[in-house]
């Protein structure tokens, strides 16, 4: 009997449900190849301990919405970085980090050409072969929408608007692309081992002679989007569709600064002889030097990713250890998904509290070139065109522990002050309540201790629920202040 075509799944499906005879069932048993190797590299079957997961999430989150949010909000924060976007590269937060951004599952994205094997390759991961919610696929283009593949209690399709208006997820900014985009965005929920870790999207291929105008929606904005928040991009290339045009030149500018994220895929292999193979592989990287100009290039998986077992007299030893390295490089990204968000929500921490400081600097400036007689447009006019003057960031980097690498653009200020004046912001002094305590001790308190520990209650394997801050207060033992000594 063939083995299951969908082994990741809760409730396993097998051909004879869908009415194959014996004799369909040889001949299929006879080309498909072997998956026992996904299972075993992703640790479909290992148990996760879901319960110390999650309350690590929820810590996470919590340090978030108590230290780090009431100082974005204060501050204003993200007005700023939308006019920021190259000094902050990789993921956003959106308006503001939501708890479906913290809790949301590494999403790996496919981008490529038409017709490449990118639907191909997502059915084969999921074993979806001859099931009725295999991706369909062709020789022409078939991908019209952006699907996104998650995790469900049980099958089914849900669409663009309904993904977009549910907060629990993460989908609601791609509303500002219009509803023309809505109606090209499609979910597709299944109860999946892999998806339990990670979400993928599958993008319409990219086709050289079609415009964004013709698509009725910003496809390479709506791109854009999905890179930033991707923790893995696979860009699938086969040997018959090697040009570079315009369309692929301005991808390869949307993934600059994401290198490290990028995994070329030269797919189809065992189509070709290995002669002619090397030749496509060269030809690949030759149509790709001017696009990627970094010093180390991306890493090119060369296979076959599709059901179907490899082509006779093809290097289908080659061809397999290619894939099984992929996997061991996309089970690195799960396994690695909770650290990589309590470091990137440190990272933003780090953000906010410089916005916060600069912030201040420019309101003190303010208030001590402010006189009776003064002009106040006119005096904060001169501060904001020429901070270096009045060492307003020469300042924040002699008193506190930044880095100049660190601070933003001076440009953006000016911006930011334009839609915000200065009078409406308070001094980080004056940001204090007696219950609350202080906004810059808090983000601090979470920047240096709380998130550290949190990392290491991981890494250690110990209950991430207390945090060392809160069971010692961060090694200092609790004082009455009041007691006479």
């Amino acid at each position: 009997m063939l083995q299951s075509i969908s082994s990741g799944f809760e409730g396993s499906f097998n051909v004879c449900a869908f009415g194959f005879s014996a004799e369909e069932e040889a001949v299929l048993e006879s080309i498909l190849r072997d998956r026992s190797h996904i299972e075993e590299t992703l640790r479909l079957a290992a148990d996760e301990k879901a319960g110390d997961y999650a309350a690590a999430l929820q810590r996470l989150r919590k340090i978030y919405h108590n230290s780090i949010r009431p100082m974005e909000q204060a501050y204003k924060y993200n007005e700023l970085r939308q006019h920021e976007i190259s000094a902050y590269p990789g993921r956003t937060l959106g308006d503001s980090a939501t708890d479906g951004e913290i809790t949301s599952k590494p999403m790996v994205l496919f981008l490529g050409p038409w017709s490449v094997g990118k639907s191909s390759m997502i059915n084969y991961l999921l074993g979806l072969l001859d099931t009725p919610y295999q991706l369909y696929t062709g020789a022409e283009p078939t991908t019209s929408e952006f699907t996104v593949i998650m995790h469900g209690e049980k099958i089914r399709t849900v669409e663009g608007i309904v993904m977009a208006a549910d907060s629990s997820r993460s989908f609601s900014p791609l509303e500002k692309f219009g509803q023309n985009f809505m109606e090209k965005l499609v979910g597709i929920e299944m109860p999946h081992k892999l998806l339990e870790r990670v979400t993928f999207v599958d993008t319409p291929g990219i086709i050289e002679n079609r415009k964004q105008q013709e698509r009725g929606y910003p496809f390479n904005d709506v791109c854009q989007w999905f890179i930033d928040r991707a923790d893995l991009i696979f860009v699938v290339f086969d040997p018959t569709k090697l040009d570079v045009g315009l369309e692929l030149e301005m991808l390869f500018r949307q993934l600059k600064g994401r290198e490290s994220q990028i995994r070329i895929i030269l797919n189809k292999a065992d189509s070709l002889a290995t002669q002619d193979l090397m030749r496509v592989y060269g030809a690949l990287f030759w149509s790709l030097a001017p696009l990627i100009n970094v010093t180390e290039p991306p890493r090119v998986y060369v296979s076959s990713f599709w059901p179907y077992d490899y082509a006779p007299d093809t290097s289908r030893d080659l061809f397999k250890r290619e894939e099984i390295s992929l996997l061991e490089d996309l089970n690195q990204v799960i396994e690695n998904r909770l650290e990589n968000k309590i470091a990137f929500i440190r990272q933003h921490g780090i953000r906010v509290r410089i916005h916060a400081l600069l912030v201040d600097r420019y309101v003190q400036t303010f208030k001590e070139k402010m006189s009776f007689f003064s002009d106040p447009e006119l005096v904060f006019k001169e501060i904001v065109e020429d901070p270096d003057k009045f060492y307003i960031f020469k300042s924040i980097l002699a008193k506190t522990n930044v880095s100049k690498f660190d601070l933003p653009n001076r440009d953006a200020y000016r911006d930011f002050f334009g839609i915000n004046p200065v009078s409406s912001f308070k001094q980080l002094s004056a940001q204090c309540s007696y219950i609350g305590g202080c906004l810059l001790e808090k983000i601090e308190r979470a920047i240096t201790h709380e998130l550290p520990s949190l990392l290491s209650s991981i890494n250690s394997g110990k209950n991430p629920t207390l945090s060392s801050c809160e069971a010692t207060g961060c090694g200092e033992k609790p004082k009455n202040r009041y007691r006479r000594n």
